[in-house]
């Protein structure tokens, strides 16, 4: 069976997540009102949720389940 190559990510998920969602609401902004529009900002919606869930997840607050 072959391996996958496997590689160490340079930045955290949450830093990834927001610099493409910076990326998507650019080429959102010059869009005019669509669904085109609408769908780029639902998916912008959905990775700003994912950041602040990972954030939660790895915040030092948290605690394992007792």
């Amino acid at each position: 069976m072959k391996k996958r190559p496997r590689f160490k990510q340079a930045l955290s998920l949450r830093e990834r997540l927001e610099l493409w969602a910076e990326k998507v609401r650019n080429q959102a902004a010059v869009l005019s009102p669509g669904r085109e529009k609408e769908a780029l900002l639902k998916k912008i919606r959905a990775a700003e949720a994912a950041s602040h869930l990972d954030a939660w997840a790895n915040s030092r607050g948290l605690q394992p389940p007792k």
